[in-house]
């Protein structure tokens, strides 16, 4: 992924920086410690929560988090389920998710969550305590060069080398990660930085120079009237949405722009909850899992309009042929974005929001141009929609098959799962994911109809993130149901967090849809690799016919309750209980290895490949 060069800032450098001229603060306060100028600079920023796991280069920041009245300390197990549960809690709320970990080995265990949240351009603030600066550079005990370790995972990286350099760095880090196109920042925090003690002057505006968080093209106004040109001489608009249109809020101007024009609208896997999918003009989305439908419409399409998107392999295949008949617009806030993967016919540099209110302003009303557009994509609807059936594998590769009896009245397939939870929940509920056939199938089977309601790890695919991720959704939305689709493999990377549910009262929620192996990879053996199996078994060898491990054990054991569901006809009960309780939960639900998510797009191919039986 090429670096975002809206973020190319000068990081703080070895010799004392005094704030920007432009910068506005507050006098000198009362002599304190740099790890409380940490504190009272979150407090400044408006954080209520931290995810912090202590260590000795960091426990001058844990003392003083302890006397803290407004900050909420959560204690993950891992480092890594420590900077998930920020992703969460930012995608969940829009908000900067906060973690923290000491040097060396906490802070590397930090990496996947950054990297994670670069990826998918979510706005976290990553703090890590270091050993003092006499030891930098000297192999000590737990060093590890933090700053030069993240630099091509992070917006914008800091190495604090003066105490009253303190105050702005954070005040700039909090900025950065929100501001523009969001993403993570990290913070390293020598020791002695913290013990040390200054009256700080606290910066109450940033000024970076070079630093343009909105670009605007200037020609924005008249790049928009050709766009709606454009729309007037197309005959097969599709409108091509992603993250960007929920980052920076814009999805009411978006359903107002579809309803106006009366072009369909599909989504990335990132964009998902960006349009509601229960709308007429919802394709819902589109790429190697997406429906038939979107990615037959982006195929015959004359006039694709992308909107915060950044043309992802996993929905373009081959981008060659990718909407190779249409006209492409493309609206981003990053100019790195445009025409890096596919070339634009007509692009802009501009917040969605911004491009999307002005836009409104200027299209016409819909004229019944493209309503045998419509109809000819409702064709594609009835023809192709998301389905499954109990195939013979699945009635013979069960591992309780002996119980089931080969009865499919009494298979659990795991479409039927995420049917059920969507039914229960009115689709009102956050979701969050794991990474493999659940993620693709919670995108498939459950209709999403507001941001920030489906939360997953869509550029990095980073397996051990839901549960994590449902910790930190809770915490910022308690008002709100959160469940975890997961696999039991993913689940299982991070399945310590129970552990901060139960202690912290955070009810979180989990399904498993457990197949007893790495699902996704067993797809791509069937059908890339003859089925040979390349350590993709998760099971007991010695046991096959036994599920393993006993999550509901496991689950019991760190206090949580737990069920496992292996019949059909004890889904919807089991869910309802689940639902019902106020605490972390786990259904360990029973389901085939042997089912494939479909349709299926083969990585580096087209529509023309797409597989759907």
């Amino acid at each position: 992924m090429t670096k975002k060069t809206e973020t190319k800032t000068k990081p703080a450098q070895a010799a004392p920086a005094a704030p920007p001229a432009a910068a506005r603060t507050t006098g000198p306060g009362r002599p304190m410690k740099g790890a409380e100028i940490v504190v009272e600079c979150l407090e400044r920023e408006g954080v209520e929560v931290i995810f912090g796991y202590p260590g000795g280069a960091s426990l001058e920041l844990h003392q003083a988090l302890t006397r803290s009245k407004k900050i909420r300390t959560i204690l993950p197990r891992h480092e890594q389920g420590g900077a998930f549960a920020a992703g969460g809690y930012a995608r969940a709320s829009g908000k900067v998710g906060v973690c923290m970990s000491t040097s060396g080995p906490g802070a590397t265990n930090l990496v996947s969550g950054i990297a994670d949240a670069y990826m998918d351009s979510v706005p976290v603030v990553a703090i890590t305590g270091q050993v003092p600066q006499a030891m930098i550079g000297k192999t000590s005990f737990q060093e590890t060069d933090v700053f030069g370790l993240t630099l091509p995972v992070v917006k914008h990286s800091y190495l604090v080398t003066d105490l009253a350099d303190l105050p702005r760095i954070v005040k700039e880090a909090f900025y950065v990660a929100r501001t523009g196109r969001p993403g993570p920042v990290v913070i390293d925090v020598p020791k002695n930085i913290q013990q040390s003690t200054t009256q700080p002057v606290f910066p109450t505006e940033v000024h970076l120079p070079g630093y343009n968080p909105s670009p605007c093209a200037d020609d924005l106004d008249a790049k928009l009237a050709e766009m709606a040109g454009l729309i007037e001489k197309s005959e097969r608009p599709v409108i091509y949405c992603g993250g960007g249109i929920i980052s920076s809020g814009a999805h009411k101007e978006l359903l107002e722009f579809a309803e106006k024009t009366q072009i369909p609208v599909t989504t990335t896997l990132m964009g998902i909850g960006g349009f509601p999918e229960t709308h007429p003009l919802s394709l819902k989305w589109l790429g190697m899992h997406g429906t038939v439908y979107a990615n037959w419409a982006v195929e015959n399409a004359d006039l694709l309009i992308a909107l915060g998107v950044r043309f992802d392999d996993r929905v373009t295949g081959n981008v060659k042929s990718f909407c190779k008949h249409g006209m492409i617009v493309h609206i981003d806030i990053d100019p790195s974005e445009i025409n890096k993967n596919k070339p634009a016919n007509l692009a802009a540099v501009a917040d969605a929001r911004l491009a999307l209110q002005r836009l409104n302003k200027i299209a016409r009303a819909p004229s019944h141009k493209f309503a045998k557009w419509r109809a000819a994509i409702g064709e594609q609807k009835a023809k192709f929609p998301f389905r499954y059936k109990v195939t013979d594998e699945a009635r013979h590769n069960l591992y309780v098959h002996d119980l089931l009896k080969d009865d499919e009245t009494r298979i659990i397939m795991p479409q039927f799962v995420i049917q059920e939870l969507c039914a229960l929940t009115k689709g009102d509920a956050i979701i969050t994911t794991g990474v493999g056939q659940h993620q693709m199938w919670s995108g498939q089977y459950y209709d999403f109809t507001a941001p920030r309601t489906f939360i997953t790890s869509g550029g990095l695919g980073a397996m051990g993130f839901g549960y994590p991720a449902a910790i930190g959704a809770k915490v910022a939305r308690p008002d709100k149901e959160v469940i975890d689709i997961d696999g039991d493999g993913s689940f299982m990377m991070n399945v310590h967090e129970l552990a901060t549910a139960h202690i912290e009262r955070i009810a979180a929620k989990a399904i498993i849809l457990n197949n007893q192996h790495l699902g996704m990879v067993v797809q791509w053996e069937d059908r890339f690799y003859q089925g040979v199996r390349g350590n993709t078994y998760l099971g007991d060898p010695r046991n096959p016919h036994q599920i393993y491990p006993n999550y509901m054990q496991i689950a019991q054991g760190f206090g949580v309750p737990a069920e496992r569901v292996v019949f059909k006809r004890d889904v919807r009960p089991a869910l309802e209980r689940m639902l019902a309780s106020n605490e972390p939960y786990v259904l360990d639900v029973i389901v085939p290895f042997t089912e494939h998510v479909l349709p299926m797009i083969p990585a580096g191919k087209g529509f023309n490949d797409i597989i759907t039986e």
